[in-house]
């Protein structure tokens, strides 16, 4: 198998990731033309799209398997406004927008109205993946979601990974939250029959309301994170409060210019 299975994405180097230097709509291209490629020349193992913000960034230098299972990313993309401004600052071409699974999954639901690809969606608790799958159906009418899981399977990995298989989503997006989410995708990844497998963190939750979107201010100023912290302090205050900071230092001591175009087979 070759290096370029995959649509090649140029990536930059920020705060010790490599990170791609792409738009919104060019993951929905690529995510297409791969699918188009897995179509015609039948399924190979799935592509990893890893998110990094200012979370990640701060867990890839305190947690180690996070940091290893970083590693076998196919892609990773700025979720974070804070990646997104280090890159402006440090690299030697600046990722042109933010990607927030949060809003990248509006981006594909419509364009899979128009192909006919399809979903699958994995995580939260069981209230929240029906519900987001319903708001999602009945938001895009055309769009095919497959199938779908509560993301409390403990011990039901071989069942989850069947339904999946059977399903063979597209798209296929994991939400387990940091770091469970990227090391469930490693352990199984020649497992998951899906074109791409996309982490997405709360995206349900975001999508059913369950958690509020900051104002488009603090999204653009690299502050949903305090947004997040204020609205739910029991659970995220001391989360961004520690790794906030870090993230900030390190994106400042370990962004620099080098570039990479990479493709299957080419994780950091």
């Amino acid at each position: 198998m070759t290096d370029q299975v995959w649509t090649p994405i140029r990536h930059v180097r920020v705060a010790d990731q490599w990170v791609a230097a792409a738009s919104r709509q060019d993951f929905v291209d690529a995510a297409h033309a791969d699918a188009d490629y897995a179509d015609a020349h039948g399924r190979v193992r799935t592509r990893l799209i890893f998110d990094s913000n200012g979370q990640g960034v701060s867990m890839a230098r305190t947690d180690p398997e996070f940091r290893a299972a970083l590693d076998h990313a196919d892609v990773i993309h700025a979720d974070g406004q804070f990646i997104v401004e280090m890159s402006k600052r440090y690299c030697a071409e600046p990722i042109p927008e933010r990607t927030p699974t949060t809003d990248m999954i509006h981006d594909f639901a419509k364009a899979c109205e128009e192909s006919g690809r399809t979903f699958y969606l994995l995580g939260a608790p069981e209230e929240i993946n029906s519900e987001c799958t319903r708001i999602l159906r009945k938001m895009y009418p055309k769009l095919n979601i497959v199938g779908r899981n509560h993301g409390f399977f403990k011990g039901r990995e071989d069942e989850i990974l069947a339904d999946i298989s059977e399903k063979k989503p597209d798209f296929l997006w994991v939400g387990l939250g940091k770091p469970l989410e990227q090391k469930f995708c490693v352990e199984y990844k020649d497992r998951l029959d899906a074109v791409w497998t996309i982490t997405c963190g709360g995206c349900f939750n975001f999508i059913t309301g369950d958690y509020p979107r900051a104002p488009q201010w603090m999204q653009d100023n690299s502050l949903e994170w305090l947004h997040r912290m204020i609205v739910n302090p029991r659970h995220l205050f001391w989360r961004y409060a520690t790794t906030t900071p870090h993230a900030f230092v390190l994106g400042h001591r370990l962004s620099d210019k080098s570039t990479k175009t990479m493709a299957y087979g080419q994780a950091a």
